[in-house]
């Protein structure tokens, strides 16, 4: 994977949320997942973003660390979407898998950075 990679994947993943967050019902539920769904979605490129141009190791991994939450928490507010049914399951699987993908890529990033900052 290129560097860049994961800049375009976030983004295109916080695109993608917000389509998916537009797309549901105009419900007092619809509504509150909806932001909380673009909330921490496009906190997940802006945060990764911000690690790429951390100043210190230390600084790179708590910023994963952020990324890390945000889209797991991203991943629960679409399973909460499933759950309720408030949209048909296919239109949200393929955002869950990528949840899971950027989940492993940044957890195995946040790992490395450790292991080379000792």
């Amino acid at each position: 994977m290129d560097k860049d990679e994961p800049k375009k994947r976030t983004k295109e993943f916080a695109h993608r949320c917000v389509k998916l967050g537009m797309a549901l019902p105009r419900s007092y539920l619809g509504n509150y997942i909806k932001g909380q769904l673009i909330r921490c979605s496009t906190s997940v490129a802006s945060n990764y973003r911000a690690a790429c141009v951390a100043h210190s190791k230390a600084s790179f991994i708590a910023k994963l660390a952020v990324v890390i939450e945000e889209v797991d928490e991203a991943y629960f507010w679409m399973e909460f979407v499933i759950d309720e049914q408030l949209l048909n399951k296919r239109k949200v699987t393929p955002l869950l898998e990528e949840a899971k993908e950027l989940t492993k890529i940044f957890v195995s990033s946040r790992k490395t950075a450790r292991k080379n900052s000792q």
